[in-house]
């Protein structure tokens, strides 16, 4: 009795609403579990990667799709294919490349043509102040860059020559090889080797650029760095970077922004904090002090009794935001009031005469320390008799 096939959607993982996307990624996840050439002498996984390859031939399908399922099974019984089903016209020579290419000599190469291609990024990092990262700021980079070769005007061959096309793949940068699979010949695309994909092949090169068409050389670029811009955040400055490939366009240069620390600021996000002492009198009586800001030095009216730690808010005093130069984050300030280490001996007394108007702390505790020594300030018997035992 022959064993009863699985449901294709069941064998995929997918639901009989998935699309072509989602099917084709189903199969693409079980293909590279199961393939053979990942499981060598595994007959169990070796079955299981023709029951995905024969649903994903009948899914990928539409005409297929819609016989299965209106039929079922029943629609392609009979086949020509192995295991009484047909293969033929199951496109597998795609998704074998993006997946296999490795396994079937060398991989698909990332164009089917050799059409123009933008070129790689280059990357450098400057370093700012902590103010010209708020502010914005200029600063100039050096960069290694190709330049076209002034010699032979870019084309990589020597003065008097010209590059030919490539034999290997007659100008389409591409080469066609076929393998053979569980499905029969599977055809691959490959870049040219010789070639590179350019399509064209060169003799005799150019003796300054060495057939790239190019020179290195430095140059120095000045760069507008953004207000708001934060640390280890990039700015990017469009076609200047590495040369296209076939006429594609230059790539970019990213310039990696470092800020540098500053003494009293610190930043998070758009909003800046900081610290500033406050004297004893200003914080109990209340009065003006300076507070040093990205915009400069500003005014801010104490209220009297503000306690240590007190934090105020200054209002659009923070770092500009990079999309909106005219939103700004705020200036968050802890008040930290200050205690004088060193007093006159004026100063002392005038301190324990503002102490006793406002509640005589500094006596606060003589009553609990003249009840431990036994009420007169001296020591108890039993705390004598202690010292004269040690002693």
């Amino acid at each position: 009795m022959a064993e009863q096939k699985r449901d294709y959607y069941e064998v995929l993982g997918v639901d009989k609403g998935a699309d072509d996307a989602a099917i084709k990624k189903a199969y693409r996840v079980l293909a590279k579990k199961y393939h053979p050439d990942m499981n060598p002498g595994d007959a169990e996984a070796e079955k299981k990667f023709k029951e995905a390859s024969e649903a994903y031939a009948v899914l990928s399908d539409p005409d297929k799709r819609r016989q299965y399922d209106q039929f079922g099974h029943a629609a392609f019984e009979g086949g020509a294919g192995g295991g009484g089903f047909d293969f033929s016209g199951a496109d597998f020579g795609d998704i074998f490349g993006d997946i296999f290419g490795d396994l079937f000599g060398g991989g698909r190469s990332r164009s089917r043509s050799n059409g123009p291609m933008k070129g790689a990024n280059l990357r450098t990092s400057v370093r700012i102040a902590f103010e010209e990262a708020v502010f914005g700021c200029k600063k100039e980079i050096e960069l290694n860059v190709k330049e076209t070769c002034k010699t032979c005007n870019g084309s990589g061959a020597k003065p008097g020559t010209s590059p030919e096309t490539c034999p290997k793949c007659g100008g389409k940068g591409q080469v066609v090889f076929t393998q053979q699979s569980l499905f029969g010949t599977v055809r691959n695309v490959q870049t040219c080797p010789d070639c590179q994909g350019s399509g064209k092949i060169i003799k005799d090169k150019c003796v300054d650029c060495h057939g790239t068409g190019y020179i290195s050389m430095k140059k120095r670029y000045s760069v507008d760095i953004p207000a708001g811009i934060d640390n280890g955040q990039s700015t990017r400055m469009p076609g200047l970077g590495e040369p296209g490939i076939n006429g594609g366009p230059r790539g970019d240069v990213l310039i990696e922004v470092i800020v540098g620390r500053h003494p009293i600021f610190q930043r998070q996000d758009f909003d800046i904090y900081s610290t500033v002492p406050v004297s004893f009198a200003v914080a109990a009586l209340g009065g003006e002090i300076l507070i040093d800001t990205v915009d400069g030095k500003v005014i801010y009216d104490v209220k009297a009794g503000t306690q240590t730690d007190t934090r105020i808010r200054l209002r659009g005093k923070g770092v500009p935001s990079w999309r909106n130069k005219d939103v700004r984050g705020d200036h968050y300030v802890t008040l930290v009031v200050q205690v004088p280490d060193k007093l006159k001996q004026e100063a002392k007394d005038l301190l324990r005469q503002f102490d006793e108007l406002t509640g005589n702390t500094l006596n606060a505790a003589k009553p609990a320390a003249d009840q431990e020594r036994g009420g007169d300030g001296k020591e108890s018997p039993k705390e004598g008799k202690k010292k004269k035992f040690w002693k």
